[in-house]
């Protein structure tokens, strides 16, 4: 079943709000999705400071050691990586390419999975209630402009942490999915003839990889999602994140829930009106069912 939630700040004055804002969205969608949780944030550098390249990283080893990861690929690629601790997982930061940190990552430590490389996105998810994955990685103090979320109720694979959405497959984008591809495979293998590494068996993450490939491709967004109208085969609603902004599309038929609100201050998404609810000014906004088939986008995404 799962619940996607999603909600882009028009308003910067509300982005030290952001984190409090888009927690009860995500609460809300418990019951859609009790296995596991995850979201993706997007932020930029404190204000003065270089915005680096960053990678979200994943072990279950509290003991993992990311300092020693950390000074081999800063001496790898030549620069200093510096890095945080977040619950199970990591950032790291540099002066890289956010695909050169990614593609050392896969060669050199691919025990350590990737969620995520880009400037500006930051994922994080784990097995359990919503509400209990948002407090380890504690998402009402979090700040920025976007936050993307899904929760999962797992029907088709095994309840692990690499499971849950949201997918990163290249620099900042990522994708959350409400539903099944049935042609999840052979995209997946065009998709690594085309020389793209995927880690799990989720179709969702194909998904991902297939809207990075066409980014890579010179398509823009919008170019992205409307080929996938063509080829991917399934019903879904999706979620997608980008450095600039988010959109969301349903499949011709749109037989997946999805609801929308928009004021002058946020726009949001989710699969439940009551995910809504609790938004400043929601008895003001336009609400709306988006259309099958019709891509919605704010920002530049």
């Amino acid at each position: 079943m799962c619940g996607i939630v999603g909600l882009y700040l028009k308003d910067s004055s509300l982005r030290g709000r952001l984190g409090s804002l888009f927690g009860p969205m995500l609460a809300e969608m418990t019951d859609r999705g009790p296995d596991s949780a995850g979201f993706a944030v997007y932020r930029g550098a404190a204000e003065g400071q270089h915005q680096e390249a960053k990678a979200s990283l994943y072990d279950p080893d509290d003991a993992y050691d990311w300092a020693s990861l950390a000074d081999a690929m800063g001496h790898d690629l030549g620069i200093t990586i510096d890095w945080d601790r977040v619950s199970t997982h990591a950032i790291l930061r540099g002066p890289a390419g956010a695909g050169a940190m990614r593609e050392w990552l896969v060669k050199n430590r691919p025990e350590a999975r990737v969620m995520s490389t880009g400037s500006s996105l930051e994922i994080y998810k784990e097995t359990g209630l919503p509400r209990d994955v948002m407090s380890r990685f504690g998402v009402p103090q979090m700040t920025g402009s976007h936050m993307i979320g899904h929760t999962r109720m797992a029907t088709e694979s095994a309840v692990t942490t690499e499971g849950a959405h949201p997918f990163n497959t290249g620099d900042d984008l990522c994708l959350v999915h409400n539903g099944s591809l049935s042609n999840h495979e052979s995209l997946k293998r065009m998709l690594r003839r085309e020389g793209l590494v995927f880690q799990t068996e989720n179709d969702s993450e194909v998904a991902a990889g297939y809207l990075a490939w066409r980014l890579s491709q010179g398509a823009s967004l919008e170019e992205a999602l409307e080929a996938g109208l063509k080829d991917f085969d399934g019903f879904y609603t999706f979620t997608v994140g980008t450095k600039n902004g988010f959109a969301v599309l349903r499949d011709p038929i749109a037989c997946k829930p999805a609801v929308m609100a928009e004021t002058d201050q946020w726009v949001a998404m989710a699969s439940e009106f009551r995910s809504l609810a609790r938004l400043p000014g929601v008895e003001d906004a336009t609400v709306w069912e988006p259309k099958p088939a019709t891509i919605y986008s704010w920002g530049q995404a």
